[in-house]
């Protein structure tokens, strides 16, 4: 497995690919008519992503390629156009369609999707081995939902490091992350079963509104006496049950025409005195009261049912929110709703 590079250094083919950039259209053509088919797909690929060169960056290439960069300061041809104007002039068009075709694809290829339908448990043990550095790249890449699944099944120490490198994940190349993809799927197929932003707080927090109570709560405490600054950034973005007494009325009400009554009542067998009445008040007289009789009536529950009918609510929540339909307020505060 492929382990990160702090440094993110350019490998060859990016380097190839800001020199082809460098030189225009002209001298590209002629060089690329000299490489195969298969070169030129990768070259295309690498040239589609750059949108311009940092001017250290081009130093360090120009006294690599002395030879072919003459010019002062970084590039600013955007790679995307330049490799369309430039393919016809070196391939059939049959062949062009197909490199840019490859192109469409590999931009729109979702990392690690192939993991999402892997069960959480195999999943953990699958790559709890691997570099910690890896395993954040891959749990930031796979959904807040499932990423939360499979930190409850890792090892707690590891889950702390784990959430302190997700907080600081910043960009990561694309070339990584694909390479890292491309040797998870053959792994998995064995055994039968792009620069983009990847963590940072809001990603942690997101997770750890998925985990169960007691694996978010020993994160957060690992958190607290490592990183207090950081614990208390990541409690500010997480939304927990209790968080839906900020939220407007009207929010609650289209909130509670998605929510089965029965898990209403088992949600609320935890909740406090101030979200019930809450709840109730936005119900109409006959629904307040038969859910009142519900939840006198209910037999006694585990904790884990009572977590789950929860975070199944916010779930619904955070998708009423996409919808505009409901506003799930921050605990930094804000302005009111009037």
């Amino acid at each position: 497995m492929p382990r990160p590079n702090s440094q993110n250094k350019i490998n060859g083919p990016q380097k190839a690919a800001m020199a082809l950039l460098a030189m225009g259209e002209e001298a590209s053509a002629l060089i690329l008519k000299k490489l195969s088919t298969d070169e030129i797909k990768a070259l295309s690929t690498h040239m589609s992503y750059i949108e311009g060169v940092r001017k250290e960056t081009s130093d360090e290439l120009l006294q690599e390629f002395t030879a072919l960069f003459k010019g002062e300061g970084g590039i600013n041809v955007a790679g995307d156009q330049f490799i369309r104007n430039l393919l016809p002039s070196v391939m059939k068009s049959e062949q062009v369609e197909e490199v840019l075709s490859k192109i469409e694809e590999d931009r729109h290829r979702i990392p690690f999707k192939h993991l999402r339908d892997v069960d959480p448990r195999m999943l953990a043990g699958f790559i709890k081995g691997e570099h910690p550095q890896t395993i954040a790249i891959i749990i930031s890449h796979l959904g807040h939902q499932k990423a939360g699944q499979v930190m409850g099944y890792l090892p707690e120490q590891l889950r702390f490091e784990l959430i302190t490198r997700i907080a600081n994940l910043e960009a990561v190349s694309p070339d990584l992350i694909q390479e890292v993809d491309e040797v998870l799927r053959k792994e998995l197929t064995t055994i039968g079963a792009q620069v983009q932003g990847s963590g940072g707080v809001q990603v942690v927090a997101e997770i750890l509104n998925r985990c169960d109570h007691k694996t978010g709560e020993g994160i957060l405490q690992f958190l607290e006496e490592t990183d207090a600054e950081l614990a208390e950034k990541v409690r500010k973005m997480m939304f927990v049950f209790e968080d839906l007494m900020h939220t407007n009325d009207t929010g609650i009400r289209e909130l509670l025409k998605e929510i089965k009554s029965e898990v209403l009542s088992l949600a609320l067998k935890t909740a406090s005195e101030d979200l019930k009445a809450k709840i109730f008040k936005n119900l109409s007289q006959r629904a307040a009261q038969m859910l009142e009789e519900e939840i006198s009536m209910m037999a006694p529950a585990r904790l884990s049912e009572v977590e789950a009918a929860q975070q199944e609510i916010l779930t619904e929540a955070r998708r009423l929110e996409k919808e505009g339909k409901l506003f799930l307020a921050s605990k930094e505060g804000g302005d009111s709703f009037v």
